[in-house]
């Protein structure tokens, strides 16, 4: 290390120069563990002794009296109790346990049996160094109170935790909990899905136009071809391709990254579902997304830290119009504002710089600010203005609007969807509205990309597509508040 150690560090440097000298290999190669912590615990029933148990995982405890030795080993299952005594471990053995450190990675051997105090413990006669822990983790003190276990967090700067992920998940098993539930949450989507006859594709990340929304890109260059590449906004433009080409039914799960401003339910780099459905339109994607999102709140429901506060849907859920909506909240007709009369109100209801924005992001932002963030329980807002919308169907009897639908729940978006747009003569024309942005000075306006408009010509059939962020969505089902708090390593200055 460059930096100077300080006194605890230098000191676990020490004790693994002492477990060396002694011929202790402190890195072992494996270990047999045949049980977690979880299953030894239930292995006693409410006999006073047990079968032998072989269990490995990390110190978290420590009290050491003369000739015996109690500690805490947990793995990601739970934390049973460890029990050294010199008389049976043997001299040398035992003595080598005074080399040992919080957060020290063992493996251990022994019989079970019941402490006076009835806790299972492992009567350990075998132990065995695995890694030993240079650097303390910081472990937090737990106590009872009113016969639940309180943990003080030793780790609760939540810069650190989001830098030094695997310490916070170490120390944490909340933190941990909630990555098990999103995993099971993606595979329940999956499920869902696949038990529908989609079929998940990848698409690129790489791309040499980007599309699919409204957004800045990261942009790079290819060495090799000399040309300028982007990292994808979404995934859309590439499946309604594979629509076209006869695959009917897809769906992607992957990163999309866009370079913009990040706050609380904002990181630069997240995932989204993605799916698509040839002959149905955004009513038949309104109930489709109802049921997927009642099957992924099942799924972290089986989570037991997180269970008892995942939200109950209540099918159907509420459905708001885009334009009466936003004329009530302003209390005027904003279609009939003009320019400058718009960016005068937005200003006034907190929209902020909007005589730097194009007409359609004025209106956009506005809504943001009246509606979308008192929209509480899960609510679809229905028929958005063809501006804000250049990949989705005139609206049946109203060509202004849309038909496209976003999904919110507690001010936030979790879903976005639309009867997608298959006229490729239309679809030229938005485009080409959304290129004037463009070179007007809307750095989120799309361009023409002229290969997905052969695509369509080829004949795109009518279809529904959405998409859902899966950040978000677990940000909802876990109660989360920082979208950095459902992401394993959100993006971050550097140190």
């Amino acid at each position: 290390m460059s930096e100077e150690l300080n006194f605890v560090l230098q000191a676990r440097r020490e004790k693994l120069e002492a477990l060396e000298a002694a011929g202790v290999v402190p890195y072992a190669y494996g270990f047999d563990r045949q049980h977690t912590a979880a299953q030894a615990l239930t292995m006693v029933g409410e006999a006073d002794e047990g079968p032998p148990v072989s269990i490995a995982g990390r110190i978290v405890a420590w009290r050491s009296h003369g000739k015996t030795t109690f500690a805490h080993l947990a793995d990601p299952t739970g934390k049973i109790q460890l029990y050294f005594k010199k008389d049976q471990l043997g001299e040398k053995s035992y003595s080598l346990l005074a080399h040992l450190d919080l957060g020290d990675i063992i493996g251990v051997h022994g019989p079970l049996f019941r402490t006076k105090t009835r806790e299972v413990t492992v009567r350990v006669d075998r132990v065995e160094l695995l890694a030993k822990s240079l650097r303390p983790l910081p472990f937090g003190k737990e106590e009872e109170v009113d016969g639940q276990i309180v943990r003080h967090s030793g780790f609760a700067d939540p810069e650190q935790r989001y830098r030094q992920r695997y310490a916070d998940l170490a120390v944490h098993p909340e933190v941990r909990a909630v990555f098990v539930a999103r995993a099971r949450m993606t595979s329940a989507i999956r499920k869902f899905l696949d038990d529908r006859n989609y079929l998940e594709v990848e698409t690129p990340i790489l791309q040499p136009l980007y599309g699919g929304a409204a957004a800045r890109p990261f942009t790079t260059v290819h060495n090799a071809l000399n040309m300028p590449l982007y990292l994808r906004i979404a995934d859309e433009l590439y499946l309604k391709r594979l629509v076209v080409g006869g695959l009917e039914r897809v769906y992607e799960i992957g990163h999309d990254f866009r370079n913009e401003g990040m706050d609380r339910t904002h990181n630069p780099e997240f995932t989204m579902l993605e799916f698509y459905q040839a002959y149905a339109d955004y009513d038949g994607m309104m109930e489709l997304v109802e049921q997927l999102l009642e099957k992924t709140a099942e799924a972290v429901r089986t989570v037991p830290e997180l269970a008892r506060n995942v939200p109950v849907f209540e099918r159907p859920f509420k459905r708001v119009e885009w334009f009466p909506a936003l004329n009530t909240a302003a209390g005027t007709d904003v279609l009939a504002l003009g320019d400058d009369e718009l960016r005068a109100l937005a200003a006034r209801v907190g929209v902020e710089k909007p005589e730097s924005m194009s007409r359609p992001k004025v209106l956009d932002e506005m809504f943001q600010a009246l509606i979308e963030s008192k929209l509480v329980k899960p609510t679809f807002v229905v028929d958005y203005p063809v501006e804000l919308s250049p990949l989705a169907k005139p609206k049946r009897g109203n060509p202004k609007l849309t038909e496209r639908f976003e999904l919110f729940a507690n001010g936030k978006e979790l879903a976005n969807a639309f009867s997608e747009l298959n006229d490729p003569l239309d679809q030229r024309r938005r485009f080409e509205a959304q290129a004037k942005l463009r070179a007007a000075g809307d750095e989120e306006a799309g361009s023409v990309d002229e290969d997905y408009l052969r695509a369509m010509e080829y004949g795109m059939p009518p279809m529904g597509g959405v998409g859902i962020g899966i950040d978000r969505l677990l940000m909802y089902l876990s109660g989360a508040t920082n979208i950095r708090d459902v992401i394993l390593f959100p993006t971050m200055r550097p140190e």
